[in-house]
């Protein structure tokens, strides 16, 4: 069975930073892609950044250049790291997983950014 288990969310003013990590169970990081959604204040939930299974990332403009997306194999762990965060920022952040072509999500951790 995969899990994945969100941390690192809390309240940040504009300009700090927060690293997110995402930890996964039940299936080797280095086999698949992973990727981060933000459901922002309005349920609207988006795609962010995405590693590949070799480990290469991608990222939407409205976070590239500010965030980083990494990973731990040894630790089957996935990183977002947020730097120069801004108010858009705020929502809850997930991790997902799609194994075997079944899709697998965290419990979300939350984001908050002041101005």
């Amino acid at each position: 069975q995969v899990q994945l288990v969100e941390s690192g969310g809390g309240w940040v003013q504009a300009g700090g930073s927060l690293r997110l990590s995402c930890g996964v169970s039940g299936t080797d990081i280095n086999m698949i892609a992973m990727v981060w959604f933000r459901q922002t204040p309005d349920y609207q939930r988006e795609a962010i950044a995405r590693i590949s299974s070799l480990g290469a990332p991608t990222y939407v403009p409205s976070v590239k250049g500010r965030f980083t997306l990494s990973r731990d194999i040894a630790k089957i762990t996935v990183y977002l790291q947020m730097n120069d965060v801004k108010p858009v920022d705020t929502g809850i952040y997930f991790c997902n997983a799609r194994v075997v072509g079944q899709d697998y999500w965290g419990q979300g951790t939350q984001v908050t950014v002041s101005s």
